[in-house]
Order: C-alpha cells, then sequence, then structure tokens
C-alpha cells in the first residue's frame, strides 16, 4: 500500500487473512481449492482469478508417508534368517512386525516433516517433499499422523508385549530425536544407529528369537557409519554452497574430516565384527559349510568401503537407503552375500 496505493498491485494469497488487502488491490489471485473463499475475494475485489491445485493423487502420500523407507524394515526378518526359522508362526509374526513397524516409522516421518518445514524448504532436495512443497496440506498430514499410529497399535496388539515394549521405546526416541536431540553432535548419529537397530530387536520380540552378541555388535557398527554418511553428505552439500552450516544440524563444514574419520573406522569395525563372527562360527553345528561364511567378508568390505568412497566425492544421495535401493551394484552385493549364507547354510 505505501509503495503502490490503492488498487496499484495485484494480490496472490490463499486464506481469508488475505481478504483486507484483496479489498485494495487491483487485482486478486486465489491460490485454494475452496469456492467459498473465492466468492469470499469476489466480493471485496471485482477482479478475481482462481488457481485451483489439481489433485494430488497417491504418489505425494506414498512420498509423505516414505514407503520407500520400509526397507529399512526389513531388518525385522533377519533374526528369523539367522536363526535359519521359517516356519509359519515365525514367518507370519516377522510379517506383522514390518507391517507395525512401517506405520509407526510412517507416523514419525511425517511428524519429523511438520517440525522440519523450515530447514526442509531451504534444502535443496528436501524442498520437494509434499510438505514443503506445498503439494499436501498440512492438515491432512495431522490427520494421517494418528491414522498410522493407530493401525500400528491395532497390529502390535496380536504381537507379543515385548514387541509392544520395543515400538514404543522406538516412537519414543524419534520423538526425542525431532523435537530435540537431532540437533545435539554425535548424540544424532548415535541415536540413529540405535534406530536401525532397534528394528531387529522389533523382529526378535515379535517371533521370540533372541538376538546374538554378534549381531547387534554388527548392526550397530555398520549403521553408525551409514548415519555418518547422511550426516558427511548433507555437510558437503553445505561446503558446495558456501554455507558454513548445513540447515537443522549442529556440524559445522570443518567438521567434515572427523566426520570421515569416525564413518570409515565404524564401517571397518563393522566389518571386524563379522569376521570375528565367522571365526566363532568355525566349530558350529548351525552351518553347514561354516567355511563358505568367509565369502561373505570381501563384498561386505567392498560396499562399505564403496559408500565412503562415493560419500567423499559427493556422488551419495543424502540417504544411505535410497542409494542401496537404487545401487545396481549394492544389488549385486546383496546377491553375493545371500548366496554364501545359502552355501554355509547347506
Amino acid at each position: 500500500m505505501e509503495l503502490y496505493g490503492e488498487k496499484g498491485f495485484d494480490y496472490v494469497g490463499d486464506h481469508a487473512k488475505d481478504l483486507p488487502v484483496w479489498a485494495r488491490a487491483a487485482a486478486t489471485v486465489v491460490v485454494s481449492p475452496r469456492p467459498s473463499l473465492v466468492r469470499r475475494a469476489q466480493a471485496v475485489c471485482s477482479d478475481v482469478t482462481w488457481l485451483r491445485q489439481a489433485p494430488a493423487g497417491l504418489r505425494p502420500y506414498a512420498k509423505a508417508l516414505r514407503l520407500h523407507q520400509w526397507l529399512k524394515n526389513l531388518l525385522v526378518f533377519v533374526p528369523a534368517l539367522a536363526a535359519h526359522r521359517t516356519d509359519a508362526p515365525t514367518v507370519v509374526a516377522a510379517l506383522m512386525c514390518f507391517l507395525s513397524f512401517g506405520l509407526c516409522a510412517s507416523a514419525v516421518y511425517l511428524l519429523n516433516d511438520l517440525l522440519d518445514l523450515p530447514s526442509d524448504r531451504v534444502h535443496h532436495r528436501k524442498r520437494r517433499r509434499p510438505f514443503a512443497a506445498g503439494t499436501l496440506p498440512l492438515s491432512q498430514g495431522l490427520l494421517l499422523i494418528p491414522l498410522c499410529l493407530a493401525g500400528a497399535i491395532g497390529v502390535a496388539a496380536w504381537l507379543p508385549p515385548a514387541f509392544a515394549l520395543v515400538l514404543i521405546g522406538y516412537f519414543a526416541v524419534t520423538c526425542l530425536y525431532s523435537f530435540w536431540l537431532k540437533n545435539q553432535v554425535v548424540v544424532d548419529v548415535l541415536l540413529l544407529a540405535l534406530l536401525y537397530t532397534s528394528r531387529i530387536l522389533a523382529g526378535s520380540a515379535a517371533t521370540g528369537i533372541q538376538p546374538t552378541f554378534w549381531l547387534l555388535a554388527l548392526s550397530l557398527f555398520a549403521f553408525l557409519s551409514l548415519a555418518l554418511v547422511k550426516r558427511y553428505s548433507e555437510l558437503l552439500v553445505a561446503l558446495n554452497q558456501n554455507k558454513q552450516t548445513a540447515a537443522g544440524r549442529g556440524y559445522r563444514t570443518d567438521d567434515l574430516p572427523v566426520l570421515m574419520s569416525l564413518g570409515t573406522s565404524a564401517a571397518f569395525m563393522a566389518v571386524m565384527v563379522l569376521a570375528l563372527y565367522i571365526r566363532e562360527m568355525e566349530g558350529s553345528a548351525r552351518y553347514l559349510h561354516p567355511q563358505a561364511l568367509w565369502l561373505l567378508i570381501p563384498p561386505f568390505l567392498y560396499w562399505m568401503a564403496r559408500v565412503w568412497m562415493k560419500t567423499h566425492r559427493g556422488e551419495m544421495h543424502d540417504d544411505p537407503v535410497v542409494f542401496a535401493a537404487t545401487d545396481r551394484q549394492s544389488w549385486a552385493v546383496a546377491a553375493v552375500l545371500l548366496v554364501g549364507l545359502l552355501v554355509a547354510a547347506g
């Protein structure tokens, strides 16, 4: 008004709070799916244009729920596979665990996206998320969160109480992470590694299979390395944009060498744990050909080293799960690992 005067400007808005401004504008643009708001705008301005967004379809909802991240929940099957349990009750329990954990995780992702809107909107990739981009209204996110949680609880009711305790613990820790701890240096990556490992604990609780020390140690070191990959990738993007910090994180760009050192160390510790496990299994009756387990070491070592090499070069997606799901060499490594396990099992 002070710059252009009454009727000397056009105004774009999407809320009833814009009506006083529209009344003084020469032309009005209403960006809203609500005809009632258009009628109210027409009552105060003679020149009204209505931009109505097309129906979102299912794809934005799948993206908001991050269904591709359900790949992480395949970890709930690890205890059953490690124990060579493929009987029907165990498989059904693991499948129900997968569904319940997936719904709970989606609720957390929705909550995290709503809390991270300011930082997501200035991020080179995250600005395309449905809520940050405006593809989905925030109100639908607020509705989907309790629906996902209700579904997770409903499925969990059919599983042992121990699983419900793991699920509650996972949700509590992720809420702490989303509201506070994601900005705490080192604590955040330790929590991410713990949240990955909690999926293995959930699978154990659902199936009644006790996880081994070796399995938990391997997962903690491997997932700590991948969590550091995530942070390193985000910080490297910030450095390339001449920023000192990554949005919403507690790290500085001069922390990159430290993150690289910690991440590669954790990666090779995971390989060492796997080697020590194989050494212990050489006299075990669990595997018919335990010596074949040594076939796991070279591909696993190659994959961890390659992940960090690509991360250092800036070629890594800032979500290692997305990278692994779309990388052909990662799939080839997974196939080689599976063959090694099958040969060892006989």
